[in-house]
């Protein structure tokens, strides 16, 4: 990184041709070199050129002196010189001219306006490049800023938007990888019409929506309103639309960024820790995805499924949405009769997509709801914003698409319905309710209490029953059906807990069957502790992975139970996908979503497979590991402790995404709760923590601990289990001897050697030490690991010594099917933990 030094070599090169160069100002008789940089005043930015692993050269802006390069601004991004002998000039014209080694221009800052008399370039503490009149020195009206021309990044001070004047859009893209800043396939932009909204797009196609402009935020990203001090800004008329990102913790030092893997990231630097935290990134969770859950479909992030239809609409395609595949969306349950409609009050929800509605700043809601009768084109209408208790007018006239529902944060939405579908429960927005409702609503209250006294009296009854009419049970139902028969009466009643009314399509066996071939041994994906795993086909060419649970498994019902709790509610894009169950002939069977390139470990200890992961891939499966983790930990409605994270419990989709599964041993907390302790360990030799290895101590940094074990393995090739290097004990230390040595990188697979970026690797390897440490205080939570993971910039702590798990009998033996008979013993594999000095 270029600091003081290169600016005093700047002076000195400024001064040996005879003229004065401010550290912070280049004149028009002075040029830049490759050896030379600007600085702002304050020491907060630097402006120069860089080179990349590439082995292109560009000229742009970074953090000066932080531990590694960020860069937030590139000129020639899609002009790359080709070595480090490149000229900046300013011409007479005003224009800011970078010249090659043969002096032919290749970037240019196409200024037209008129030429200036005594332009200078200038980086300010805020990030801005900007070319002026030298003897204005506050003037604002600049000659050209690179603020006007963003790469993949917004600071505060920038704008995204439109100049509707002229036509012309600024708008931030991605670089096209880590280490090449060319014009990638992301990018965020405004979109104006309607209400404002912001859209992260992929090529072509939307990725995520901000949610409308509220008059005080986006109505899609209510995080970001906890943040006090936030005060993002619109500002729309007939001339322009923009928007500008606040500062953060009133620091400049933030930023929001458009990341080449396909999100976008907003940044704060914190100064008491020198590190850079993630403040809020997206697409997150499902819901973030852009029309998640198809037209009149509301995504909640906190329900299972996700998806939902509106009241008054039902499922359009019923198989899809059992796999879910929920774009197909929903329609109406009964057309709409123009005079008589009624409107469903919706509260708490994100605006559908805005970009055609009407719009009228001027009505309030009761005028707005009669102009939406008087049309019977309209779907819904609302508030426009949600300023002075809610003004304007908003109506659609078309499908709503990209609902959300938030328990506290949105606003109101109100939908047309047949009077019908909307009954008791019609909303007249802006009208008070008259008596003959206020009647309506006090007898329902009445029913529904009478309705759950029945209930709880005829479940009382049921469950005194037992089970025994529901052995041959062949149609579909819901996972109601299936609490009764397994949760009734369970002996584990430090795991009793009240499961939700949730909608889990329960398939037949024979077509799980049909599905399978029978089960066919050509079908048979693998084989586990608690059964058999096989991938299908259903009738509608869906491809499905079966795991029969083995009937001679005494822990079966118990492991069964465990992973339809623990993952029926789960949605996020790094776990596998429970479609449902099969509880039919004395058989317990889930159907999962199918995934193409198999289990992690498949490919990776496969020296002959292994080659297929360089290491783009390798870090993405680390850090999609480490998001899964991360929402299981803290983010899911419960807190899930997985207990037996290995590579072989990651299986990879088409991509080669990573998504965690097996949640047989998973074990779920109350939110207050942090660990927990058992006498039955279970869990995969290797892979398990010391402490619960050893006490049966168990929590979410036991889960961190595998998570570092996994992370080493995916950078070495090797596994923790069985390892045999020289004089090392196993994997970790080898990593350890390597790391104390200096050596890291040779810990490398040599069959990705040649894609690396070796700041990545050795934050990687850096980050699985930390894990591994001995002291379950000393490991990080996933938040933080997380955060190291993404930011080039977090100074990463040294690591402790790791904890060695070492088994004395030969072979790796796996644990997850047997019982612990000794504290110290899992599955006859006596455990010994030795501290690495």
């Amino acid at each position: 990184m270029k600091g003081s030094t290169s600016a005093k070599l700047f002076i000195l090169s400024a001064c040996f041709f005879n003229s004065v160069l401010s550290i912070d100002t280049l004149t028009a008789t002075q040029s830049l070199g490759s050896n030379q940089t600007l600085v702002s005043p304050q020491n907060i930015f630097e402006f120069g050129f860089f080179n990349t692993t590439i082995s292109k050269w560009y000229i742009g802006i970074w953090y000066k002196d932080f531990p590694d390069k960020i860069y937030v601004w590139v000129a020639n991004r899609n002009n790359p010189l080709e070595n480090s002998n490149g000229t900046l000039k300013i011409e007479e014209s005003g224009n800011l001219v970078l010249f090659n080694q043969t002096n032919n221009p290749i970037w240019s800052s196409n200024q037209t306006t008129t030429s200036a008399t005594n332009p200078v370039l200038h980086l300010s503490d805020d990030g801005n490049l900007v070319l002026k009149e030298a003897q204005e020195k506050n003037n604002t009206n600049y000659i050209w800023q690179s603020f006007d021309h963003p790469t993949d990044t917004l600071l505060p001070g920038m704008k995204l938007g439109w100049n509707l004047d002229t036509g012309v859009e600024i708008r931030v893209t991605s670089w096209k990888s880590q280490d090449d800043p060319s014009s990638g396939d992301g990018y965020f932009s405004l979109d104006y019409h309607g209400i404002p909204d912001i859209y992260l797009w992929n090529k072509q196609q939307r990725v995520f929506r901000s949610g409308s402009w509220n008059g005080e935020s986006f109505g899609g990203v209510p995080i970001l309103n906890t943040i006090s001090v936030l005060n993002d800004k619109i500002v729309a008329d007939k001339h322009q639309a923009y928007y500008y990102p606040a500062r953060l913790f009133q620091s400049n030092l933030s930023r929001l960024v458009v990341n080449w893997t396909g999100s976008i990231e907003r940044y704060a630097w914190i100064e008491s820790t020198k590190t850079w935290n993630i403040v809020w990134n997206a697409p997150a969770v499902d819901c973030d995805h852009y029309g998640a859950c198809g037209p009149f479909g509301i995504c909640d992030s906190n329900a299972f499924p996700i998806c939902k239809c509106v009241t008054g609409f039902s499922i359009k395609n019923q198989g899809q949405w059992n796999l879910r595949n929920f774009s197909d969306g929903c329609v109406r349950k009964t057309e709409l009769e123009c005079g008589k409609d009624k409107f469903l009050h919706m509260k708490n929800v994100q605006f559908p997509d805005t970009r055609s509605v009407f719009v009228n700043k001027s009505m309030n809601l009761l005028e707005c709801e009669s102009k939406c009768l008087k049309d019977c084109s309209c779907t819904a209408y609302a508030n426009a914003e949600i300023t002075n208790g809610g003004t304007g007018c908003v109506m659609w006239n078309y499908s709503l698409v990209d609902m959300r529902q938030f328990s506290e944060a949105g606003t109101d939405l109100f939908i047309r319905l047949a009077a019908s579908d909307v009954g008791g429960t019609g909303s007249s927005g802006g009208s008070k309710k008259n008596a003959g409702k206020i009647a309506g609503i006090t007898i329902a209250i009445v029913i529904l209490i009478l309705g759950v006294i029945i209930f709880i009296l005829w479940k009382k009854k049921r469950r005194q029953k037992g089970n025994t009419n529901h052995s041959g049970n062949s149609d579909r139902g819901q996972i109601t059906l299936l609490s009764e028969m397994m949760f009734s009466n369970s002996r584990d009643t430090s795991d009793q807990r009240n499961i939700d009314e949730l909608e889990l399509p329960l398939f037949e066996f024979h077509v799980i069957s049909d599905a399978t071939n029978s089960f066919s041994l050509a079908n048979k994906l693998g084989e586990g502790g608690f059964g058999t795993v096989y991938r299908g086909r259903l009738v509608d060419g869906q491809e499905i992975a079966v795991k029969r649970l083995s009937t001679s498994s005494g822990q079966g019902n118990v492991e069964f139970k465990n992973e339809v709790r623990s993952i029926a509610k789960l949605q996020h894009r790094n776990l596998v996908r429970l479609f449902g169950c099969c509880i039919e002939k004395e058989e317990k069977m889930l159907i999962y979503e199918y995934m193409e390139n198999n289990s992690l470990d498949s490919i990776l200890f496969d020296k002959a497979k292994s080659s297929m992961l360089d290491w783009p891939m390798r870090f993405n499966i680390i850090c999609g590991i480490a998001k899964g983790l991360l929402y299981l930990h803290h983010d899911s409605r419960f807190r899930i402790i997985h207990r037996d994270l290995k590579a072989s419990n990651v299986l990879l989709d088409r991509e080669m995404n990573p998504k965690i599964s097996d949640f047989g041993i998973a074990r779920i907390f109350d939110n207050d709760q942090t660990h927990s302790n058992t006498m039955r360990v279970v869990g995969t030799y290797g892979y398990m923590a010391p402490e619960y290895a050893m006490g049966g101590y168990f929590s979410a940094k036991s889960d961190v601990f595998s998570f570092g074990v996994l992370v080493l393995e995916i950078i070495s090739g090797m596994k923790n289990r069985g390892f045999h290097f020289s004089d090392d004990l196993n994997l970790l230390g080898h990593v350890w001897r390597l790391w104390n040595e200096g050596k890291a990188l040779e810990l490398l697979d040599s069959s990705f050697a040649d894609s690396i970026s070796e700041s990545e690797v050795i934050r990687c390897i850096n980050v699985g030490l930390i894990c591994v440490q001995e002291k379950v205080e000393d490991r990080p939570i996933m938040p933080s690991v997380v955060m190291m993971l993404n930011s080039e910039t977090a100074s990463l702590p040294q690591p402790k010594h790791p904890g060695f798990v070492l088994g004395r009998n030969q072979g790796e033996t796996d644990s997850s099917s047997a019982r612990q008979e000794d504290s110290n013993t899992i599955n006859q594999v006596t455990v010994t933990i030795v501290n690495g000095r």
